[in-house]
């Protein structure tokens, strides 16, 4: 038996073909092309599932699918997502219609925790929070061995904790938002902010070569060379992460947390020391003795070896 996962993003969609025991077949990637509308995007999908399809030498029994934003995984529906032209949109429904194969899906941070707990850092853990921390910051949890969804399929939106009560703005309109102090975009407006006030660093260099972009590589070379910013900004994000954390570890006494996204997998090894100690600052000393604060294994994998999961349980 076979089973295809997928990863659908606001600018690409990796999928992969599995063995029964998690082993990758082949993989795929495209581009979403999500700014060409809805119907685009879906043919994006299936020339990725036609090309893993074309690979198979078996039967293919599942399609498991994580995707961005509010998602109904019991109907199969996309309600909102920010980053794909789609509004209550019942995927599942379409691609069962044209392959004839079972389609599960669930939303893209959900089905992230999911890979690491199957596959990945949290294996055999039966109570796991995840932080994917990137351009926004999202989570999952597993909760005494489930995938906690909530009432309505919301629950994980951990970028939106506050940490800071009169902080900046954040995206959702509320006020100091993880997401809105301790994200790339984040932390791009605080680089963007003290550069305008005269700060020297290395990062002036950076945008005007980049057009005001910062990729993790280069956050990592500012960090490598000691630059003054980079060091406070990297302080910045490893305490109000740790202020989060802290709390959900004193609500939810989980065994691990797991750090994920590309900022995680950039600059990991000088943050997450950080992120540690100020978790303990900041949380009951018995709970957080009892829990691992560790990187996520997989990387850019996760996503479609949860969906792999979700493709079993059709």
């Amino acid at each position: 038996m076979e089973y295809i996962g997928l990863d659908i993003g606001g600018t690409k969609i990796l999928g992969a073909l599995f063995k029964e025991d998690g082993t990758i077949i082949t993989k795929v990637k495209k581009r979403s092309k999500a700014n060409e509308g809805k119907d685009v995007v879906f043919s994006q999908i299936t020339k990725v599932i036609n090309e893993l399809i074309e690979s198979s030498k078996g039967k293919i029994n599942g399609i498991g699918i994580g995707l961005p934003g509010i998602i109904d995984s019991e109907k199969g529906k996309v309600i909102f997502s920010p980053n794909l032209p789609w509004k209550n949109y019942n995927i599942k429904e379409e691609l069962e219609k044209k392959y004839k194969i079972n389609v599960n899906i669930g939303n893209d941070v959900n089905v992230g925790i999911l890979g690491e707990w199957i596959y990945g850092a949290a294996k055999n853990k039966q109570n796991i929070i995840g932080i994917f921390v990137g351009t926004g910051i999202g989570g999952g949890l597993i909760i005494n061995g489930k995938l906690y969804e909530g009432h309505t399929g919301a629950a994980g939106e951990i970028g939106h904790i506050c940490v800071v009560p009169d902080g900046p703005y954040c995206g959702c309109g509320a006020k100091g938002c993880l997401e809105a102090l301790a994200s790339k975009t984040a932390i791009m407006q605080d680089i963007q902010s003290q550069i305008k006030r005269g700060r020297k660093t290395i990062f002036k260099e950076i945008f005007e070569k980049n057009d005001d972009i910062l990729r993790s590589d280069e956050l990592k070379q500012a960090i490598n060379e000691k630059d003054e910013l980079a060091i406070e900004i990297l302080d910045k994000m490893g305490r109000y992460l740790g202020i989060a954390i802290a709390s959900l570890i004193n609500v939810l006494n989980p065994e691990i947390i797991v750090l994920g996204g590309g900022i995680i997998e950039s600059i990991g090894d000088n943050l997450i020391p950080i992120i540690t100690s100020y978790t303990k600052s900041y949380s009951m000393k018995k709970l957080m003795e009892n829990t691992e604060i560790k990187a996520a294994a997989l990387g850019d994998d996760s996503g479609i070896y949860g969906a792999l999961q979700l493709a079993k349980e059709g």
